[in-house]
C-alpha cells in the first residue's frame, strides 16, 4: 500500500511493507522501491507494522535504499517497528543514518 504526498520539491511515499524484509521477498521490494525512485519519491517512509523478520539480505536493502535516496537529496525513514527489530537496527546503529520508530 502507498500514499504519495507532495512536500516542497520531492515527493513523499509511504509504503506499507507486507512481508518479512528477508532474501526471499528482497527482490521484489528492492523493484517497487526503485520504481517509487524512478517516480520522482525522494523521502521515502516504510511502514513496517506488518514486518516481524528482517535477515541481512533485508538489512542490505533497506542500507542501498538510504544512500539511494540521500544521493538525490531525500531521506528514507522507517516507522511501526517491532521491538525486536527496533532492537537489532540499533545495536547495528542504523538509527543513526536514518530516523526509525515503534
Amino acid at each position: 500500500m502507498a500514499e504519495s504526498t507532495q512536500t516542497g520539491i520531492a515527493l513523499r511515499e509511504v509504503f506499507r511493507v507486507e512481508e518479512d524484509i528477508v532474501a526471499s521477498s528482497a527482490t521484489g521490494l528492492r523493484a517497487k522501491m526503485k520504481d517509487l525512485m524512478n517516480r520522482g519519491v525522494a523521502e521515502m517512509v516504510l511502514d513496517l507494522s506488518k514486518v516481524r523478520m528482517v535477515d541481512s539480505a533485508g538489512i542490505g536493502l533497506l542500507i542501498s535504499a538510504h544512500n539511494s535516496l540521500k544521493k538525490v537529496g531525500g531521506s528514507l525513514e522507517i516507522t511501526n517497528v517491532c521491538p525486536e527489530i527496533l532492537e537489532l537496527f540499533r545495536s547495528m546503529r542504523m538509527h543513526r543514518h536514518f530516523k526509525i520508530s515503534d
